[in-house]
């Protein structure tokens, strides 16, 4: 959801007070009662299916839901400021995973489980592999309600034809399209390191395919050991491998996504791949239309010969959630409102301005979607995957963010050796 940065609804200086009231549609929470719900989420353009949804559910409930957001730039530390206070809202917006295990651990949030049990359809409706990753200690604290983020390999058409090369459907065709394009004259591969978090991505992927979704569920869990494992200093011998070809170029961490500068070098022809989220494609459609329209490609991460995971495995942001404060005094007016999260006008809502939905039935939708070809190649990728990893930055606690970027930037460059980055991802907090 980094993109989101891009296109925040109001402005990031505003104070706590003035951001709630200013940029949504009251004040209040969980821990009072003004008679209301309030749903609390991050401020961007997406906002305005949220809006509808809330109009929708007021329409017929005695309890009525006001929406309050803050701007996205704020989002995270502005929400760890509220949340056990009398302004902590009754619903709020999260990235499962990670971001809200604190929350589970302070005792703040409501197990789903006693809302599912009344309406299995809170969990039925939503593809497994999404939902989850809302799961904590074997409970459920989100529902889907947004769209999910796969990340995939994007290309340049006609850079790739001109160079001769096929989207790589192995890592070893993977490294021969690196040569080939580099003896082509073109980066083989964009990337914006100058944020770090796109470096993260070929990280989480690389482990994936080698080690299969259970390392990294072990060292999420706690279990340090996984770093030092056979399969992880494979993964980082990989990466090595990659970089020491000249995959990324050599400026690689002077370019940025964030400030189009890597989108820009795809579509100028002056790159060949970027694996990026599946907001990418958006993203090219605004900066550079007719290259978008044309010339982009995109295709899973390519598979690892030998390795432990499925190549159907996907990574990236699996959707956000709606998670509910334990303090809230309408759970059931809650519990109704977020029925509207499978709801067919929701899906609808979501399709067009862009998002892909996670429900079971988003499919029968996508055809009348704007990009129905690029939505269906995603809705079954993820409708497909034994295993959705988080990102890392989302999976781990958001205190643990800054030291894990430093390790896989300082690894990258080849100021940490594998010894370096293991013991730096050893000393990241899991809790």
């Amino acid at each position: 959801m980094r993109w989101m940065s891009r296109v925040v609804a109001c402005s990031a200086t505003l104070a706590l007070a003035a951001s709630l009231a200013a940029c949504g549609s009251g004040s209040g929470g969980g821990s009072s009662d003004d008679g209301k719900i309030h749903v609390l989420v991050y401020g961007d353009a997406a906002n305005k299916v949220e809006k509808q949804i809330v109009e929708t559910f007021n329409k017929t409930s005695k309890v009525k839901a006001v929406l309050d957001t803050i701007p996205g730039a704020d989002y995270q530390k502005k929400l760890q400021t509220i949340i056990n206070t009398p302004q902590a809202p009754d619903v709020f917006f999260n990235w499962g995973g990670g971001s809200i295990k604190p929350f589970v651990k302070a005792d703040l949030l409501l197990p789903l489980d006693d809302f599912i049990k009344k309406n299995p359809d809170l969990e039925k409706k939503f593809l497994p592999s999404v939902f989850d990753n809302a799961v904590v200690d074997g409970k459920p604290y989100g529902i889907p309600m947004r769209g999910t983020q796969p990340v995939l390999l994007f290309h340049n058409k006609k850079v790739l034809e001109e160079a001769g090369v096929q989207p790589p459907k192995t890592w070893d065709e993977l490294l021969d399209a690196v040569e080939k394009l580099k003896d082509a004259g073109v980066t083989p591969i964009a990337l914006g390191g100058g944020d770090v978090w796109p470096t993260q991505m070929w990280f989480q992927y690389l482990y994936d395919r080698i080690a299969g979704p259970e390392l990294f569920a072990k060292a999420i869990g706690g279990d340090k050991s996984a770093w030092e494992s056979p399969e992880s200093k494979k993964a980082l011998d990989m990466i090595r491998e990659l970089v020491k070809a000249d995959a990324f170029g050599k400026n690689y961490d002077s370019v940025k996504y964030t400030n189009g500068g890597s989108v820009q070098l795809v579509a100028s022809g002056k790159a060949g791949f970027e694996l990026m989220g599946s907001w990418y494609y958006s993203q090219q459609l605004t900066d550079h239309p007719d290259f978008a329209e044309k010339d982009l490609g995109y295709t899973a991460f390519p598979a690892v010969e030998g390795g432990k995971g499925d190549p159907a495995n996907v990574a990236g942001n699996t959707n956000n959630y709606y998670s509910v404060m334990k303090k809230t005094k309408h759970p059931e007016a809650v519990a109704e409102f977020l029925k509207l999260m499978y709801s067919d006008d929701f899906v609808k809502a979501q399709l067009d301005i862009g998002n892909l939905p996670t429900t079971t039935d988003t499919g029968k939708f996508i055809d009348n979607s704007g990009t129905p070809e690029y939505s269906r190649f995603q809705y079954d990728l993820v409708a497909d995957a034994p295993s959705f990893q988080l990102s890392w930055d989302q999976a781990y606690p958001q205190k643990a963010s800054s030291d894990m970027h430093k390790a896989i930037q300082q690894f990258f460059n080849g100021q940490l050796d594998t010894d370096g980055f293991i013991k730096a991802m050893q000393a990241l907090p899991t809790e």
